[in-house]
């Protein structure tokens, strides 16, 4: 199923939340507004509030309320990347420049704190207790994910283990959160809402992983990004930490030493080390297991366009090439 295919299902449910979001980016301040604008207008595939929508929509609860939601969900995901690229100092994103090398650290910063705020303010216009909890609480696990992943940068002793625990604050937990949430908002059974809170946390599982197996097998054009800028930036993701287990020891020792150093020269033998260790094929495995616990949350939902477009969605995270 093509992506165009997934949106179906919430097209004009998508339109509410596109409204939403140009908005709600107003601001007395123009350069709050340019740097909103810009972030959000970049050309991604918004995955997290399709995620709402979809959900929501499984379960035959659409409207404004989830379109809101949708659009809260977003918000602070549009946060997270504004302060994320300032602290990997990353100059390229989604195959342009960053915010934060257009108009500075500072800006991006604070228009990204900007953002948080308003995605509050719209939540609570939802006046549901439980999903402000649940996003609150998302939203500091999220933090904690990114200080943890801080923490081990340039740590080439990080396990598979560890490496879970990152992604699952950093990147699922969104994904998690959005599905949770559109089934709290639904009023979904305990057994229902079960189900699509872990469906999101294994898609953004999934996701992640996939995303780091990128790094070392796209292209800066086909990702929008540099290759190799995990590396560069010290980051201990799982293509290395498989080649370190299970690549000759020199290629261990030349991967556990380009951890450490930074920077892209040793990016050459680095990418032949994951290649040679099977860490490629090793890594879309763990993600296909992950995209497979998903399908199987999908089966207590009754059948509808919008479970079909959930499931395909799966797909989509895998098999993905940007």
């Amino acid at each position: 199923m093509s992506l165009d295919a997934i949106y179906a299902p919430v097209r004009d449910d998508f339109e509410r939340v596109n409204a939403q979001i140009h908005d709600q980016l107003n601001s007395r301040v123009p350069l709050v507004e340019h740097i909103g604008h810009y972030i959000v207008d970049s050309g991604g595939k918004r995955l997290r509030p399709l995620l709402v929508l979809l959900s929501a929509g499984a379960l035959g609860n659409g409207g404004q309320r989830q379109a809101t939601l949708a659009a809260v969900i977003e918000f602070l995901h549009t946060a997270t990347l504004l302060h994320d690229d300032v602290v990997d100092t990353s100059e390229l994103r989604r195959g342009r420049e960053t915010a934060n090398a257009r108009w500075g650290n500072a800006p991006s910063v604070l228009v990204g704190d900007f953002l948080y705020a308003r995605a509050f303010q719209m939540m609570v216009r939802l006046e549901n207790m439980r999903v402000m909890d649940l996003l609150s609480e998302a939203t500091g696990v999220i933090a904690e994910g990114e200080v943890l992943q801080l923490t081990n940068v340039r740590n080439p002793d990080l396990s598979e283990t560890d490496y879970r625990n990152v992604i699952h604050s950093k990147t699922a937990m969104l994904f998690q959160a959005a599905s949770h949430s559109a089934a709290v908002l639904a009023q979904a059974d305990g057994a229902t809402e079960t189900a699509l809170r872990d469906y999101g946390q294994h898609l953004g599982m999934a996701f992640q992983i996939v995303d780091d197996v990128l790094d070392y097998e796209g292209s800066a054009e086909t990702m929008g990004k540099n290759v190799g800028d995990d590396l560069a930036e010290g980051k201990t993701t799982l293509p290395l930490i498989h080649a370190m287990a299970k690549g000759t020891p020199e290629d261990a020792a030349t991967v556990r030493q380009a951890i450490r150093s930074g920077g892209p020269d040793q990016l050459g033998p680095v990418l032949a080390a994951v290649h040679n260790s099977g860490a490629i094929e090793y890594c879309r495995g763990r993600a296909a297991e992950e995209a497979e616990k998903a399908r199987q949350c999908l089966e207590t939902l009754p059948g509808s366009p919008h479970r079909q477009a959930l499931y395909h969605l799966v797909d989509l995270a895998v098999q993905r090439s940007d």
